[in-house]
């Protein structure tokens, strides 16, 4: 008895062997067996690179089977390399294509592949990497052998991210080229992420009090309403409105707010409440009760990140924590990030401190966008409720006019299917929210009386 059942025991593990080596594949790239290749990331550079070095192994163990080893560029160098980002490997020297916003490149050399994108860009690289040369595990790729300059991929959008810099003008964002960057959690860039995207437009802002505020300039975004400053989450006549955070559950979505000022902020407040006036602060954390209950909106606010030392920690987390929760909603999502204290430091004139607030947006835009490169049926528009401060350029020196809110035009960057609408327009508040609604399938969201969706 005891010899039969010892015989079972090592049939069973026989057979579980063999199984798992029938799920392995033999697909190769340029004739070299993916599974004898080395992921190589570059060690001294940003994270983007490392997290872009797990996604290639990730994907390539579950389209292949195969667990591909990770080094970092210190290791000695292997026959057959996967190199990720600028390093030291000769490959790498030899990959010097121009490459301009968001174009990246691959090539193959030598039995290795190297792929080059700056900043988050990489992440562009490894996803069209995976897509294009490992889709099917068992094919036979070919890379080729020089430099090639690519795009990210584009897919149809169902997550959709709108990023609001409160206060944020266009000098807010040029803000790189007059002050120096000395700010410890800074990738080491000199400009406004929001370049890199696209396609830019510009955005008219004012409320029907005149010149907006917070609230009423976030409800024109949050529900293609026009309304009162003051007004959180409804019309000229008090009524409340759906907002798209609304709409996403309506599709079967999910939905997020997040900000770093607190929940019952103005912002906050109107993509996830309605409330007669922004200072009803029991109003508006009732409203957000419902949302949260009822709609099962995900409202992670009130974060801060002055402590410099452990800001990139604190930026990554909230935001992968709460991009996750939403991303397992196979119907896709609606969120809102809000950085807030460029507008509270525009407002006393702080300009340190409101640069401070911009590269800290910065790092947030980054985040996103990496998101959308791994995840290419992402939507993501960066803009402003309104402009604070009437921050202007004196003798190459920023300088504000004001301690208010202006009725300047603010800035639109856009990337995604479906950003080109927004390319070169110059549009009403409104429109932004009529135009990710008509995106999401609603086409009668908002006030369309006042004007519509852009149009493909």
């Amino acid at each position: 008895m005891k010899k039969i059942i010892a015989f079972f025991i090592i049939l069973s593990i026989f057979l579980s062997f063999v199984s798992c080596n029938l799920n392995l594949k033999s697909g190769s790239i340029n004739g070299v067996a993916v599974k004898d290749y080395v992921i190589v990331y570059d060690k001294e550079g940003l994270d983007y690179n490392k997290r872009a070095a797990e996604y290639i192994q990730s994907e390539i163990l579950s389209r292949t089977g195969h667990e591909l080893r990770i080094v970092d560029d210190s290791a000695p160098a292997a026959d057959n390399e996967i190199v990720v980002g600028e390093t030291d490997r000769d490959i790498s020297k030899a990959l010097q294509a121009e490459c301009e916003g968001l174009e990246f490149a691959i090539m193959a050399k030598d039995g290795s592949v190297a792929l080059e994108g700056d900043y988050f860009i990489i992440a562009a690289a490894a996803y069209f990497f995976i897509d294009s040369y490992i889709a099917d595990g068992d094919s036979d790729a070919s890379v080729p052998e020089e430099a090639k300059v690519h795009t990210p991929i584009v897919k149809e959008a169902k997550n959709f991210i709108l990023l609001i810099g409160d206060g944020m003008g266009f000098e807010h964002t040029t803000s790189f080229e007059h002050i120096e960057n000395n700010i410890e959690y800074s990738d080491g860039e000199d400009f406004f992420y929001g370049y890199l995207l696209p396609y830019q437009g510009q955005s008219v802002t004012n409320s029907l009090s005149g010149t907006t505020d917070s609230a009423a300039g976030g409800t024109a975004l949050s529900s293609g309403y026009k309304t009162y400053n003051g007004n959180i989450g409804l019309d000229k006549d008090d009524k409340p409105v759906k907002l798209l955070t609304e709409l996403a559950y309506e599709k079967g979505m999910a939905a997020g707010v997040m900000s770093t000022e607190p929940k019952i902020g103005a912002t906050p407040a109107s993509f996830s409440a309605h409330a007669y006036d922004r200072g009803e602060s029991a109003e508006i954390i009732l409203s957000q009760a419902t949302a949260r209950d009822y709609y099962g909106t995900i409202i992670d606010c009130g974060y801060d990140y002055y402590d410099k030392r452990n800001v990139n920690l604190i930026v990554e987390k909230h935001i992968t924590d709460t991009l996750t929760k939403l991303s397992a909603n196979e119907n896709g999502f609606f969120l809102m990030y809000e950085e807030a204290h460029i507008d509270k430091h525009s407002h006393n004139n702080e300009l340190d401190n409101m640069y401070q607030a911009i590269v800290r947006f910065n790092q947030a835009i980054a985040r996103f966008m990496e998101f959308a490169f791994y995840n290419p049926d992402t939507f993501v528009l960066i803009t402003a409720d309104h402009e604070t401060g009437d921050l202007y350029v004196d003798g190459g020196e920023l300088k504000y006019h004001s301690g208010d809110h202006t009725s300047k035009n603010v800035p639109i960057f856009a990337y995604g299917d479906g950003a080109e609408l927004f390319d070169g327009k110059k549009i009403n508040n409104i429109q932004i929210a009529h135009t990710i609604a008509a995106f999401m399938g609603e086409e009668n969201f908002g006030d369309q009386s006042y004007c519509g969706s852009l149009t493909k």
